[in-house]
């Protein structure tokens, strides 16, 4: 049987060792160049001079085709090229993009297309994969469209978000506060939710976007977060009980530079739960046990919302003698009793590399779980599973 250690450091919160080490340690990392392009004889511009976009170069190929050269921030790193750019014309014309991969990268995620104020996927007959990326035919007009992998929701969208639909009219048990800075000095935002007093209170920790491009688990946990602080007798009767604390953007340099995975010191920050070498995970980290011995809050809970190929959700088989053993087993069958054709798709398993889900397990014998929602889970479907489990979890911690 694995066995864990804790150690404790004088300079900071306690280390947690797993099994397998990973390397942590500040990679360099390709800054892309913010560029406009004007591609004649088409007449077509491209740019990525905005957050959260991801462009590396563009070269018109002949009269209707644009290639569009996609490059990750550093290697090696997951199989997930992230694309982000803005695109208008001087007269409405129909292109063709070719997106263009290193070797070893196959095209994941379909484009999403952001025309006004509305974002669209991009039809079948319009798009397909190739053999070393993608083709996608695209109308374009004199107004500006974003073309990207998926939805832009950059450090100040997610600040508008939370500000208005989750401070808004709940200043009273919603406290915003700052775990501390990014490399790059960006806000890693914390919002601090209960009713009445935050002291002796189980605390329970929500958290997304380590991983810049998982914007579908970032909707889950819109949802999830906005149904805790509904004016309902079950909220009421939750935070009453438990406290909150959220965390909507752990990695806001690597969201606002349109990163595939990475922080700006080129490092997977969902690695590094043991040692706690990047300052995102080692803020957000002291400011949970921090907050957590001032108030003498036990942490028994934390969910980790990530986005992946596939509805799952990542457990760990420890469960007997941490906080909530029956948790896990209860809350996945409220979500399938209420949500209609609903099947859990668990993958359990103790975590052996320094992720979240078990410097949970490990560090506070909470339980853990990654939080993942597919990259093509449709929008109306992703609301009613974060909601639905955010009512499941409240109930089964209530009553």
């Amino acid at each position: 049987m694995l066995a864990l250690i804790i150690g404790i450091s004088c300079s900071g919160p306690k280390k947690v060792i797993f099994e397998e080490d990973v390397d942590t340690s500040n990679k360099p990392i390709l800054f892309q160049t913010k560029k406009t392009y004007h591609l004649n004889p088409a007449n077509v511009w491209l740019s990525n001079e905005f957050d959260a976009a991801r462009l590396g170069h563009a070269k018109m190929v002949n009269d209707s085709v644009i290639k569009l050269s996609i490059f990750p921030e550093n290697t090696p790193i997951n199989k997930s090229p992230y694309y982000a750019f803005k695109v208008w014309a001087g007269t409405s014309t129909t292109m063709y993009f070719e997106f263009e991969y290193p070797d070893g990268f196959k095209h994941r995620y379909i484009p999403k297309i952001k025309t006004g104020q509305l974002w669209s996927k991009a039809d079948t007959l319009d798009f397909h994969t190739t053999k070393k990326g993608a083709l996608l035919k695209l109308n374009i007009e004199k107004e500006p469209k974003i073309v990207a992998a998926q939805e832009i929701n950059s450090s100040s969208d997610v600040h508008n978000w939370y500000s208005e639909n989750i401070i808004k009219g709940n200043e009273a048990f919603v406290k915003e506060h700052s775990a501390g800075k990014s490399v790059l000095g960006r806000n890693i935002p914390v919002l601090d939710i209960t009713y009445g007093s935050r002291k002796n209170k189980p605390l329970i920790i929500l958290m997304t976007r380590q991983h810049p491009p998982e914007v579908t688990g970032y909707f889950a946990y819109q949802h999830f977060l906005k149904t805790i602080v509904e004016d309902n007798e079950l909220s009421k009767a939750f935070l009453n009980k438990y406290r909150v604390l959220a965390f909507p953007l752990v990695n806001p340099d690597g969201v606002d530079l349109g990163h595939w995975r990475h922080n700006v010191n080129g490092v997977d920050l969902n690695r590094d739960w043991s040692r706690y070498i990047q300052p995102e995970v080692m803020k957000v980290v002291s400011y949970i046990t921090r907050t957590s011995k001032k108030d003498n809050n036990e942490i028994v809970l934390g969910l980790d919302f990530h986005s992946t190929y596939e509805d799952v959700f990542y457990t760990n088989q420890k469960r007997e003698g941490t906080t909530l053993p029956n948790f896990i087993k209860d809350w996945f069958v409220a979500l399938e009793k209420n949500i209609p054709g609903y099947k859990v798709n668990e993958a359990a398993g103790n975590s052996t590399k320094p992720v979240s889900k078990g410097w949970f397990l490990y560090g506070h014998n909470a339980t853990g779980i990654t939080y993942e929602i597919g990259d093509n889970t449709p929008k109306d479907r992703i609301e009613e599973i974060g909601r639905k489990s955010a009512r499941a979890m409240m109930d089964l911690l209530v009553y």
